[in-house]
């Protein structure tokens, strides 16, 4: 999904436009982790852009989206650039994850 997407539009509630686009961008993540993976992939991972518009969009987080758009909209920003593309991605094994990162096993439940 490459779109950008209008927060002032003429008739339209602005808070009422946000949460359709919010709502249409959900839609498209969802659609897209239906999709059938590549054979030794586990799941679908986003790369993500964000900006005022597409010339000034820049890298950022998957689950920082949402803040970024409504940073946008509280700053009364006319409009915003959004970038997903899912990719395939395998999660890293237990050996090749960095140290710390590991679940901790449960000790008060035995």
């Amino acid at each position: 999904m490459r779109k950008t997407f209008q927060l002032q539009v003429e008739g339209k509630h602005p808070d009422r436009l946000l949460e359709a686009i919010k709502h249409e961008i959900r839609k498209y993540i969802k659609r897209e982790r239906r999709r059938e993976l590549p054979e030794g992939s586990d799941f679908w991972a986003f790369d993500t852009r964000f900006g005022t518009d597409k010339e000034s969009a820049e890298a950022v987080e998957f689950p920082a989206i949402t803040g970024l758009i409504d940073g946008v909209a509280k700053a009364g920003g006319p409009q915003f650039y959004i970038e997903l593309l899912a990719r395939p991605a395998q999660r890293p094994t237990r050996s090749e994850r960095p140290a710390g990162t590991a679940p901790e096993e449960d000790t008060d439940a035995q």
